[in-house]
């Protein structure tokens, strides 16, 4: 039985995992769409535009905040990125699960803008775990280290507005755990095909 698409936010502290999370749980779950971004930066090598991103220009995306076409954007290392809303809404209305991860003042602004998007917070299981986490990365200075785990301590205070959390201590675990809400959601009387219920029901 068929129920209504819905987005799925993913979102946690700097270096927790949560694009490695990502990529061991959508080939395990059916109709499950990676939600794709746009971004000014040039397209790296292999990368194929409407599937790793929507490579636009500066100007195009200028005009995707002007016409409020983003449901989250930010810049980073002198590039922008946003999550249009044209694709996430398309895809939930083909009945899709969208899921993305971004991180908390991103899903913050897609909680405002999409009410029934679902929020969940990706733990790591000490702050140490995360120290070693970032610091195996090798991409950051320690000065840098230090900085983000002092943003993560205050990201905390957020969770009071997701709807789950999930500790990743290890990532099979974390893994089945996402399924698992991924699957209750879907289950929702609220997102039920009620009309496709009734007529199973009276085959029966």
């Amino acid at each position: 039985m068929n129920s209504k698409g819905f987005l799925i936010v993913l979102s946690g502290p700097s270096g927790v995992g949560k694009n490695t999370l990502m990529n061991r749980v959508i080939p395990r779950i059916p109709n499950l769409q990676y939600s794709v971004s746009a971004t000014t930066r040039p397209p790296r090598s292999g990368e194929v535009d409407g599937v790793d991103y929507f490579f636009v220009s500066d100007e195009e995306f200028d005009r995707m905040i002007a016409e409020d076409e983003f449901l989250e954007w930010a810049e980073f290392v002198g590039n922008r990125y946003g999550t249009p809303r044209t694709f996430v809404e398309e895809q939930i209305q083909q009945g899709r699960t969208v899921i993305m991860d971004v991180d908390i003042q991103g899903a913050l602004q897609i909680k405002q803008k999409m009410s029934d998007a679902v929020l969940v917070f990706l733990l790591p299981p000490t702050w140490e775990e995360l120290r070693n986490r970032l610091n195996k990365r090798g991409k950051d200075p320690m000065e840098a280290i230090i900085k983000r785990l002092e943003r993560s301590v205050e990201e905390l205070k957020y969770i009071v507005d997701y709807d789950y959390f999930i500790i990743n201590d290890h990532l099979d675990k974390a893994a089945e755990r996402l399924i698992t809400i991924i699957n209750a959601e879907r289950y929702r009387v609220a997102r039920a095909d009620l009309e496709e219920m009734m007529k199973l029901w009276q085959r029966g």
